[in-house]
């Protein structure tokens, strides 16, 4: 069985995008991986993307994008989502957009790597310090034994990997 996740965050153009390429890896036909924004930027930061493409993850069809194409009220045919996490930085003060329904949900905050200032050098370390933290979360996520975890059991292992 394959598990559709969703990545959420404010403008969809770095953590989300890298989280959606983690577990597009990592899970590769265990989880099918998607992400979006509350107000996405409309692109994906050149510096995940090179980030990514040094790594050897395809990049050709990541794009920022509404979370409104995973709201089936919105649009009915979107995917059934049995995991959400947002993962905007609540302690930078962003507003982490919320998500109705029953897919299991979870906050895995890390600070926005597009907001750092500086050298190239410096920004490129801000998101190979996120894409590690991502990294590290999602291979506890996706060795998680699914099949044996009660909704509860479940709900608290997620919410323990949000805090590592």
């Amino acid at each position: 069985m394959s598990h559709n996740v969703l990545f959420l965050c404010t403008g969809n153009s770095a953590r989300s995008i890298l989280a959606e390429s983690i577990l597009g890896r990592l899970g590769a036909g265990r989880f099918k991986a998607f992400s979006a924004g509350s107000m996405p930027t409309g692109r994906v930061n050149p510096h995940a993307i090179r980030l990514l493409e040094r790594l050897n993850y395809p990049t050709a069809g990541l794009r920022s994008k509404s979370w409104e194409e995973f709201d089936r009220a919105h649009n009915p045919g979107a995917p059934d989502l049995n995991f959400v996490f947002t993962v905007c930085d609540n302690a930078a003060g962003e507003v982490c957009p919320f998500w109705p329904g029953q897919p299991m949900t979870a906050h895995w905050g890390v600070p926005d790597p597009a907001a750092v200032e500086g050298t190239d050098a410096a920004i490129a370390a801000a998101f190979a310090d996120i894409y590690g933290r991502l990294h590290n979360r999602l291979e506890i996520f996706v060795n998680l034994p699914m099949a044996s975890l009660d909704r509860m059991t479940l709900q608290a292992r997620l919410d323990g990997i949000g805090k590592g």
